[in-house]
């Protein structure tokens, strides 16, 4: 297991007007398990208890925090440092599709190119005072992981999943890779777990229920299940997650509140 005190020569260097208090690193070991949604909910479950919060889209070739919070103007930018955009309820985020004027335009960058991106959106962002700042990372094991947890002060992880066994089989890497750089893992998230009945409030399976199994063979303190919820997407779609009302965070969203600051350590 490495030693945080190896990645100090890595460090990227706060921007002089910033000052960011705790780094939660959202991650998974794969695509499409709603990795995004959980950091969007965790984010707007942390605004609404008046504390100071911002995103960073690290999935830099699949970003999806603008169109979620409604997100469509590019940010501005000063001859030294560029400036978060604000969503409806004050959380700063930036992401790359707030730096391109087409949204749409595929990111076609190696490896190399896309981490020394996370290091300006860290370095060269003036985020000011902040809380907590989610990290949305990209699926996987790979160059940006790697850079956020080298670079990045990460106080905690909290890991995305979804109930079929491959699906968490693949997340078990993840797991691993937050073990290996010595982050704490402070939760699970099993997404698209259940479908309540609308008639009867009957919790409805459809992949079998699972135990989260993962979470006491690596010590992971805590876990929460979505379910599948058409008011959550169409929350996401036409980008009014704030206005969602779910609390399934809300314990997760809690302990991420006591984590000891970067400047307490």
């Amino acid at each position: 297991m490495a030693n945080r005190e190896e990645f100090k020569e890595f460090a990227a260097k706060m921007n002089a007007n910033s000052s960011i208090k705790k780094v939660i690193a959202v991650m998974s070991g794969k695509g499409g398990v709603g990795k995004s949604l959980v950091t969007g909910l965790l984010a707007v479950q942390a605004q609404r208890k008046g504390r100071k919060v911002a995103i960073m889209d690290a999935d830099i070739t699949g970003p999806s925090i603008p169109t979620m919070f409604g997100l469509h103007e590019q940010v501005y930018a000063s001859e030294t440092e560029m400036f978060p955009a604000e969503t409806k309820t004050g959380i700063k985020a930036i992401s790359l599709n707030l730096l391109n004027v087409d949204p749409a335009a595929p990111v076609v960058w190696r490896g190399p190119v896309v981490a020394g991106l996370i290091k300006q959106f860290w370095s060269d962002v003036a985020w000011g005072d902040v809380d907590e700042m989610y990290v949305d990372m990209p699926p996987g094991t790979g160059d940006v992981p790697l850079t956020v947890f080298q670079s990045l002060p990460v106080s905690a992880i909290v890991v995305v999943t979804t109930p079929q066994d491959l699906v968490s089989l693949i997340v078990e890497k993840a797991v691993r890779m937050a073990q290996m750089m010595n982050v704490p893992i402070l939760a699970i998230v099993e997404n698209m777990s259940y479908i309540k009945c609308p008639h009867c409030l009957e919790k409805i399976y459809p992949y079998g229920q699972s135990d989260l199994s993962i979470k006491d063979k690596y010590g992971i303190p805590l876990s929460a299940k979505l379910p599948i919820d058409p008011q959550i997407a169409s929350k996401v779609d036409t980008g009014e997650i704030e206005s969602f009302e779910g609390d399934f965070l809300s314990e997760i969203s809690e302990k991420i509140a006591l984590l000891p600051s970067n400047d307490e350590e």
